[in-house]
């Protein structure tokens, strides 16, 4: 029986080994490839669209109020 504890214990460690393991190259490779991205968008950086209309934003407004109601006659309506 002492046996058997020492082999299950042997195989646990062997199998959490190998998942800290594969879990430390994983993060070490997402570093790695965030330190390329980040790079690469240095020497390409991305295009920002034009807005048209001269820049200016347009603004809408919203009336919380309507929508409210809209919503309570939807949710009483049989």
């Amino acid at each position: 029986m002492n046996e058997l504890l020492v082999q299950g214990v042997s195989v646990m460690c062997i199998g959490m080994g190998t998942v800290l393991s594969f879990l430390l190259i994983t993060i070490f490779s997402m570093f790695v490839m965030s330190a390329v991205v980040r790079k690469l968008n240095q020497i390409f950086p991305e295009a920002v669209p034009q807005v048209a209309g001269g820049g200016k934003a347009r603004k809408t407004v919203s009336d919380d109020a309507e929508i409210a109601a809209a919503i309570v006659a939807a949710m009483f309506r049989k």
